[in-house]
């Protein structure tokens, strides 16, 4: 836990019920992938391209 004073009035919730609210928000809004911009990638270091380049070599999509 990051805060161990804070106190909150809601409960926690976890990752796998908020990605299933987010889908269901974005179902509801007509929201694909296809409409959610991508990073440009401009302020990639050189370590990351060659990484996205050997996932993309061996027919991985990240």
């Amino acid at each position: 836990m990051a805060f161990r004073t804070y106190k909150s009035s809601r409960p926690a919730i976890s990752l796998d019920a908020f990605g299933r609210d987010v889908a269901r928000r974005r179902a509801e809004l007509g929201i694909t992938d296809a409409d959610m911009p991508r990073n440009s990638g401009t302020r990639r270091t050189e370590s990351k391209k060659v990484l996205l380049k050997a996932i993309k070599d061996i027919g991985g999509n990240w």
